[in-house]
């Protein structure tokens, strides 16, 4: 599997609430160029970027008089789509794979099926209601919209941690890390669909 536009794919939403767009490369480097209009929820979707080194360009234009959630919630609908599309049908790539990621007293376990199948366990719990400004009940809502659309089976589980900034950061890092690896080739299938099923859906 090559850096070829079938790895990239540009997503648009627009609704009366939201537009969001965005581009990606899935084979890229981990630059990014993100502008939600929510200051913290821009430094987690750089973390996804950059620890995944899925190149990642995001505009958001989104309701936030009203507050951050239809903004975040699309925002993981656009990015999903983008990179179910950009994975077309799945062949060649690792599928699995799962990290255990420290960050000073913090350490966060995301575990990954790129298998078709969306569904996300969330065994994450925040001190505080809020972390930056940000809502901290909305990582979970922007997670669910991106495995929802993007086909992914994905679960994070916060094991400890005291910092609510680190716990966030975690969870971004872990599943870009897990991420990289699941959708990295798999030089012993190329071509193949990991599956005995001969898809993944």
């Amino acid at each position: 599997m090559t850096d070829t536009p079938t790895r990239r794919s540009t997503h648009s939403r627009k609704t009366a609430e939201t537009t969001i767009d965005a581009t990606i490369d899935l084979d890229g480097s981990g630059c990014f160029d993100i502008a939600t209009g929510i200051g913290f929820f821009d430094h987690m979707l750089e973390q996804l970027s950059k620890h995944s080194l899925i190149d990642i360009h995001i505009r958001a234009d989104g309701d936030l008089h009203i507050d951050d959630h239809h903004t975040v919630e699309d925002t993981g609908i656009v990015l999903g789509k983008a990179v179910s599309e950009a994975l077309s049908d799945r062949a060649g790539i690792r599928r699995y794979a799962s990290i255990d990621l420290a960050m000073d007293e913090t350490l966060t376990r995301a575990a990954i099926d790129v298998s078709g199948r969306p569904f996300l366990v969330w065994k994450v719990n925040f001190s505080q209601p809020k972390v930056g400004g940000f809502d901290t009940e909305l990582f979970r809502e922007f997670f669910q919209a991106f495995v929802q659309n993007a086909g992914i089976t994905l679960h994070v589980t916060n094991h400890y941690g005291e910092n609510n900034h680190h716990i966030a950061e975690t969870c971004f890092k872990a599943v870009a890390r897990a991420l990289r690896a699941a959708i990295e080739e798999d030089p012993r299938q190329a071509g193949l669909v990991p599956s005995t099923k001969g898809s993944l859906s």
